[in-house]
């Protein structure tokens, strides 16, 4: 059975559109645990366009289930993760122009970085997965890194025009967790999961993790947070 992680990014980012205290993601985290998810996730960015430093700080304080940071390689970025201390940290390219993160880490291009990177976070008693594209090859070097989970990147399969690519894209997630599990890799996804199209990644043989954001904060917005989180636990599960 899929675990929920929830995304609590775009509660910050609608407090910053006006520079404010409100909304709070430190009570949408606090809501979302009490929905029943199993991890909360936030993205620290270089920029800071939405998570804030005292943000992960506090959630550091006050989550119950686990934390999960999402952060680039950057020096200052993993300085902050090393001295917070999140359950786990996922790796995740990063462009300053982007909306929102555009696929995944080119390990094998950047090999030498993130093993490094990999290998302080972990002496610092962090769990690390790499957020990765569905590929063979990414995945086989995810694994040389000495990282033991990935998350694979979903956006091909939720971006899909019909159902014939849709399918097609859900065998590729599918023979991508398969050829991770067997090199000892725990399997995560996430990346346009929407309550239409997760069910099917949800019954992946294996499937540990689901991380979905905009589409839970979105349909908040007219349900309330609560609600959302559990409509979303009830498809998964």
């Amino acid at each position: 059975m899929a675990k929920l992680g929830v995304n609590i990014d775009h509660v910050a980012t609608v407090r910053e559109a006006r520079k404010t205290y409100e909304p709070d993601p430190i009570e949408a985290a606090r809501i979302c645990e009490e929905a029943g998810c199993d991890s909360i996730v936030c993205h620290l960015r270089e920029d800071r366009r939405h998570i804030r430093d005292t943000d992960v700080i506090t959630l550091r304080e006050t989550v119950k289930t686990r934390l999960n940071l999402e952060m680039s390689v950057a020096a200052d970025i993993v300085e902050i993760a090393c001295k917070v201390k999140p359950d786990q940290a996922t790796l995740v390219p990063e462009k300053r122009a982007e909306v929102t993160t555009e696929g995944g880490l080119d390990v094998k291009k950047n090999f030498t970085k993130i093993r490094s990177v990999v290998s302080e976070l972990m002496d610092n008693g962090i769990e690390i997965s790499l957020f990765i594209n569905p590929s063979r090859p990414q995945i086989f070097e995810s694994a040389r890194t000495g990282a033991k989970i990935i998350e694979l990147h979903t956006g091909v399969y939720a971006n899909a025009k019909n159902d014939t690519q849709r399918r097609k894209e859900l065998e590729v997630l599918k023979r991508a967790t398969i050829y991770a599990q067997s090199l000892g890799l725990e399997v995560n996804a996430g990346h346009g999961l929407n309550y239409d199209n997760v069910r099917d990644v949800a019954l992946i043989k294996g499937m540990n993790e689901l991380n979905i954001g905009h589409s839970i904060i979105s349909r908040a917005i007219f349900t309330g947070l609560g609600q959302a989180v559990e409509e979303m636990l009830r498809i998964i599960r």
